[in-house]
């Protein structure tokens, strides 16, 4: 589904367009509000709690750079390009009763319309409960769900579309970044506890269960498994041994993640 919106803004210079630095550090400081502290939320981004303070303060010492922003776009679970847009409240501030929409249409497509040479098809994985295998549960990739995406896009992003699948969030163990029903994109080839960059958001098996978790590697090749929502999901933490008897397996990086709020 295709929809583009297009602002109309004001000739005068009364209502001036939000230059891109501007844009930023809005969708940076609302991200920044949904966690406990600051410190915590730059630990999530990986980088230090004062770049994250020189850029939200009142009066900002440094702007976020192209760098910067795709990596907490990356640790957020959201699309490449999210912190270069108006999102949420911040658009409701910025759009004056001047502006005008106009809608170029939607392109609707069906599961049997052929995909145009710049697109791909990913499939999703699904918990599949055995029928001889006393409530045993794995995971298999489903032979009819599919979410469409952009080739290069995806190749961007430093992943082969081959070794990309979908999984739904369930739960609330995400929230606020990803709600109950969400979808993330994964990359299969970030599957080892060696490929783990601490702080990044990964799905994982658990006995056959599909979780979605930030990573963070500990001693001698254990596992610290963080859930945005802390307050009700508090850290689980797994040394190597425990990771093989809890039969927790990596299923490889999130680069991408959508939610209906």
């Amino acid at each position: 589904m295709i929809c583009k919106v297009i602002y109309h803004m004001d000739k005068s210079g009364d209502h001036p367009r939000m230059d891109m630095n501007t844009i930023r550090r809005d969708n940076l400081r609302a991200l920044s509000a949904r966690y406990p502290t600051q410190a915590e939320f730059a630990a999530a981004c990986g980088t230090a709690p004062s770049v994250i303070s020189q850029i939200v303060s009142p009066n900002p010492k440094r702007n976020l750079g192209d760098k910067l922003a795709r990596r907490i776009e990356a640790a957020a679970g959201l699309p490449h390009g999210w912190m270069d847009q108006v999102q949420g409240q911040i658009a409701k501030r910025s759009v004056q009763p001047n502006a005008s929409i106009e809608s170029e249409g939607i392109q609707e497509w069906a599961d049997d319309t052929p995909l145009d040479d710049d697109e791909i098809e990913l499939p999703f994985l699904k918990e599949v409960e055995l029928s001889a295998g006393g409530g045993k549960t794995v995971i298999e990739v489903s032979g009819t769900r599919k979410l469409r995406f952009g080739k290069y896009t995806v190749r961007n992003l430093g992943v082969q579309p081959d070794q990309a699948v979908c999984v739904s969030i369930s739960g609330n163990s995400m929230e606020p970044v990803l709600q109950n029903g969400g979808t993330v994109a994964v990359d299969r080839a970030k599957n080892k506890v060696s490929d783990v960059v601490d702080g990044k958001m990964y799905a994982i098996s658990h006995a056959g269960h599909v979780r979605v978790k930030q990573l963070y590697r500990t001693a001698r090749g254990g596992l610290r498994l963080r859930s945005f929502n802390r307050d009700e999901h508090p850290d689980e933490e797994y040394t190597a041994d425990e990771l093989m008897a809890e039969e927790i397996t990596i299923i490889g990086r999130v680069f991408w993640g959508a939610s209906f709020f």
